[in-house]
């Protein structure tokens, strides 16, 4: 007997499975022939002819262009329809909330910035999130509910077990116990919840330095210190969503700090920290200490560090590096990954003699030895990274022809 439309091996899943095969080559090569196309996917030219009429009228593949330059009559292209669907994402930080939309071929159509200065604020968490994401919207020219899904990226995590924003404290207004249905309630599309270090990770994974990767940890140093744990290809995120809160790790070279959560730090947060650069620099007696926040004043400063060849600026490199593999050295020696991504601002900005740096620290003091690499992600990491993680859901769910 025949098996249902949606048993496996029957010809509408069938048809499906190598539909979605045909969309995600278009996504990773961009436009090309029916030719090409059965090429790839090992389909005839009937059939691959078959699949591209189907979702031509599916509305989720255009006809664009053709060949030239190449022997032979020229052939139609045809690429993903960016229209077919669009997902959003924030990055949320107590000075800023960022809002984007991005189409469904993961190109950014429209983005806006709300400011949320004050340690109170001035309108409640719902509102900020709904003026934000309605901004980005505005500016792609589409309405709220041509979004597809919605993925937010916080600093802390959402305890799965009480719905609780955790390890944030300096994040305000977002620790009301009904915030998460109050923002179901006023957004029309599904909505995710993510820590901001793991979204990083996401953009690395898809498109930077750990893409092929299984096995990684994403450190993130900018305003404060944190990991992303990618196991088996997938985030661990704990019991209560805090893994990879390296902040709060105990480390040698600093006092004990108790009572982490209420000080919303820890004592590798205050060894290797973005506050901990400009005062190792000023007890080595650098002149020219620039003002701001920890984390731009840290980027400049090791950055320029980089630059130089001075003694300073050598020992202002090599201490922070054993202050950072201190606590990596915890870190890999319980986990053993294939790699370690640098992330945010106060690594970044020290580029490859603090990489180097790290790697020489780190070989002395753990018996794993993962490769240490350079995120490539640079441009909002956080943003890129929550819009990849709607993108995949709105994918499946666009591209799901066997419905």
């Amino acid at each position: 007997m025949a098996g249902s439309a949606g048993t496996p091996g029957t010809p509408r899943v069938l048809r499906a499975m190598n539909d979605r095969a045909a969309l995600d080559l278009l996504l990773e090569h961009g436009p090309l022939s029916r030719t090409r196309i059965g090429k790839l996917t090992g389909l005839s030219k009937p059939t691959a002819s078959q699949l591209l009429a189907r979702l031509e009228a599916a509305g989720l593949v255009l006809a664009t262009g053709t060949t030239e330059g190449r022997p032979g009559p020229n052939a139609q292209l045809y690429e993903v329809n960016p229209a077919a669907g669009y997902a959003a994402g924030l990055d949320v930080t107590p000075e800023r909330i960022l809002a984007a939309v991005a189409d469904v071929t993961g190109r950014t159509v429209g983005s806006y910035e709300l400011p949320t200065p004050g340690r109170r604020p001035a309108q409640p968490v719902v509102r900020q999130v709904t003026d934000a994401l309605d901004g980005a919207v505005k500016a792609t020219g589409l309405a709220r509910d041509d979004v597809h899904r919605l993925v937010i990226g916080t600093p802390g995590a959402f305890d799965p077990n009480t719905g609780r924003l955790r390890y944030a404290s300096h994040l305000p207004g977002w620790h009301t116990p009904a915030l998460l249905d109050e923002l179901a309630a006023a957004l029309p599309m599904p909505v995710e919840y993510e820590n901001d270090v793991n979204l990083v990770a996401v953009a690395e994974q898809r498109l930077g330095a750990a893409r092929g990767h299984e096995d990684f940890v994403l450190f993130w140093n900018e305003g404060g210190l944190g990991a992303a744990l990618v196991l088996g290809g997938r985030l661990h995120r704990g019991w209560t969503g805090g893994a990879g809160e390296v902040g709060f790790l105990p480390v040698p070279g600093v006092p004990l700090v108790r009572q982490v959560t209420k000080a919303n730090s820890g004592g590798y947060q205050e060894l290797a920290g973005s506050q901990a650069v400009p005062r190792l620099a000023r007890e080595l007696g650098i002149a020219q200490i620039p003002s701001g926040p920890y984390a731009e004043v840290a980027a400049a400063l090791l950055e320029r560090a980089a630059a130089e060849d001075t003694d300073l600026s050598r020992k202002l490199l090599q201490t922070y590096a054993t202050r950072l593999a201190t606590g990596l050295a915890a870190l890999v020696s319980v986990l053993d990954p294939e790699l370690v991504v640098l992330s945010g601002a106060s690594l970044t900005s020290g580029g490859e003699p603090l990489r180097s740096l790290v790697q020489d620290e780190l070989e002395e003091l753990a018996a794993a030895r993962p490769r240490l690499v350079i995120g490539d992600v640079r441009e909002h990491p956080v943003l890129r990274g929550a819009l990849e993680s709607a993108l995949a859901a709105t994918r499946d769910e666009v591209f799901d022809t066997s419905r």
